[in-house]
């Protein structure tokens, strides 16, 4: 076998290797999301999302084009030999073109789902301004039901009801309110917007997004216990919160689209009540060695893969003379 034979017998082998990436992310995210610090799990998996749904989105790309090259019409406007494209049969133009109409899907669902987030945070933005400052950001708004959000925008403002506030003694409100400032001074929806889109961009990567959204929360928990040096109190805070919002909104109703992310946190509250009660989590280093792993294995599989098929788009330019030659 030719050196390019050998290094195209390896294509498929490097194409894979970005998808392999995502199944194990999607394997071990959630046992990764409770076993490193919130902060380490919000990032590192938030950056092997975006890093792997770039991996297989740009696969996908150059195989849709590897095999739509073999076609003849293609191949005369490019100037290159069809016929050294089309030494595989698994690789027919139908293959290609079923690719590129997933590619074209893919895109213009993660277009659509980063077009929405950035809608929704100028119509935040928009409500922050109607609000005004508030005190240190924060909003206490005069309602019956008891709620607390952060409402993200360029400018970001906390949202608490009078009702949520009647609910928790002092030393809970306080740690309410500090779990509230996290997010607003990290920016958490950024996070969960980012593994959001990377998700649509790839929907083997949901499950990922969604333990994202579970250590954003832990994340602003462990910042409220921290703050607060009380871990059980913390715990008290999420779990009365939580029955609170239940109570009152009954279990069986229809989330608001507006607040998915809070309703999601609801059902969370025992899993992070426990976390708050036990410990607070330690470094892992084998655990991020995995995840850079999981993100640098993912990028370098899906460059190898494109170079490889670059080759052999060159070989075939170079071969395109002669064969005009001999016609």
């Amino acid at each position: 076998m030719t050196g390019m034979g050998l290094l195209l017998a390896g294509v498929p082998f490097l194409a894979a290797v970005p998808f392999l990436a995502a199944t194990v992310l999607t394997a071990s995210s959630g046992r990764l999301a409770r076993a490193l610090p919130p902060p380490t799990a919000v990032r590192l998996l938030t950056l092997v999302a975006l890093t792997t749904a770039l991996g297989c989105g740009y696969v996908l790309a150059v195989t849709a084009v590897w095999a739509l090259g073999q076609l003849p019409a293609l191949a005369t406007i490019g100037h290159w030999s069809a016929p050294v494209l089309s030494h595989s049969e698994l690789l027919p133009p139908a293959i290609g073109a079923a690719l590129g109409v997933l590619v074209l899907g893919l895109l213009g669902a993660s277009a659509g789902r980063a077009l929405r987030h950035l809608t929704q945070l100028h119509e935040a933005q928009l409500a922050c301004r109607q609000l005004g400052p508030g005190v240190d950001g924060l909003i206490v708004i005069n309602s019956a039901e008891p709620d607390a959000y952060t409402l993200s925008g360029l400018t970001s403002r906390i949202i608490v009801t009078t009702a949520m506030l009647k609910a928790l003694p002092p030393a809970e409100r306080r740690a309410l309110l500090a779990h509230e400032a996290s997010h607003r001074r990290h920016r958490h929806h950024a996070y969960n917007q980012l593994s959001d889109i990377a998700a649509a961009a790839n929907p083997l990567l949901r499950p990922t997004a969604r333990a994202v959204r579970r250590a954003v929360e832990r994340w602003a928990d462990e910042d409220a216990a921290t703050q607060l040096g009380d871990r059980p109190t913390t715990a008290r805070a999420i779990a009365r919160a939580g029955l609170a919002r239940d109570a009152a909104r009954g279990r069986h109703q229809s989330p608001d689209p507006r607040e998915t992310v809070t309703t999601a946190v609801t059902h969370d509250v025992p899993d992070r009540t426990r976390a708050l009660l036990a410990p607070p989590p330690r470094r892992r280093p084998l655990a991020t060695t995995f995840v850079l792993l999981l993100a640098a294995t993912s990028a370098l599989g899906a460059t190898a893969a494109g170079h490889a098929v670059e080759q052999q788009f060159d070989h075939a330019q170079a071969g395109y003379p002669r064969q005009s030659l001999g016609r």
